[in-house]
């Protein structure tokens, strides 16, 4: 056997990982994955309902990806309960930590107590893959969630990072009309020289009424009533940014409009290709 694991909390991502891990002989741990049917049902997995036990039976504790939504909990969507980080900062231990998206506040306590912390998406190819990942799921919500094509559909991108860049990718491949939003004008420059539509930020109001999907990936509320109110009755918003997001969504909601906070999304498909390449990291 090679070494002893805890899958602690997470998502798809983390429950087809624990799968993996068993599959090269490792002993695997989980807790807060109490609702996963898959993880529940493998007899090769040993359920752990405390977590200070969990712990002093592993040499390495892998956490979610994003690891906290709010900077109090562990994400960890199949738990039964909430976790909190505190219950990780107390535990006694002198083990590695393995996880992604960690705010630097939190990071900091944690390498106080934890013999090594590591972010898994401060490496390039991981935070690539998961973002080709969130694109893919971007794209399979539009499908859903509205009546036409996609083809010919004017989306609109809101900012230009990372993330935005690969879904403006994506959905331009689907022959949609793709216009990016930023502020920066070295961004606005390199949306122009991918071939998209630019527009600032600050001058969006009035060309709201013309998109027929919006896609925020800026962290920051932009999107308030007033915006609300210059958008076609049946656009649909997605929100892939983290807390506080960047449209108002329960105004958004509650004027009738179609509005999706899609955090952690990778889509099914896409976990395999991510696990392998999160183990290859880990392991």
């Amino acid at each position: 056997m090679k070494q002893k694991f805890l899958i602690l909390g997470g998502d798809l991502r983390s429950i087809k990982l624990a799968e993996m891990l068993i599959t090269d002989n490792n002993k695997v741990f989980a807790y807060g994955l109490e609702k996963s049917e898959d993880i529940q049902e493998n007899s090769q997995i040993d359920k752990i309902s405390n977590l200070q036990s969990a712990i002093e039976k592993v040499d390495i504790i892998i956490g979610p990806t994003p690891f906290s939504n709010n900077g109090e909990t562990i994400n960890s969507p199949y738990a039964k309960e909430e976790i909190k980080i505190e219950q990780l900062v107390k535990a006694n231990k002198q083990k590695i930590l393995i996880s992604g998206g960690i705010k630097e506040s939190i990071k900091e306590q944690l390498e106080e107590k934890f013999l090594k912390v590591i972010d898994v998406m401060k490496r390039e190819e991981l935070a690539i893959l998961n973002t080709i990942a969130t694109a893919e799921g971007t794209i399979k919500l539009a499908i859903e969630n509205t009546d036409k094509i996609l083809q010919g559909s004017k989306v609109l991108i809101l900012g230009f990072g990372r993330v935005a860049k690969i879904v403006a990718s994506k959905f331009s491949l689907l022959s949609t009309k793709v216009t990016c939003a930023a502020r920066k004008i070295s961004d606005l420059a390199w949306i122009e020289a991918y071939g998209y539509n630019s527009i600032n930020i600050n001058d969006i109001l009035y060309e709201l009424k013309d998109f027929d999907i919006i896609i925020n990936t800026v962290p920051q509320i932009i999107i308030k009533e007033k915006e609300l109110k210059h958008m076609k009755p049946d656009a649909l918003l997605i929100d892939l940014a983290s807390k506080p997001g960047g449209i108002e969504g329960t105004k958004a909601i509650q004027m009738g409009l179609k509005y999706i906070w899609a955090l952690a999304i990778p889509r099914k498909g896409c976990t395999n290709i991510i696990c392998r390449i999160y183990k290859r990291g880990y392991i």
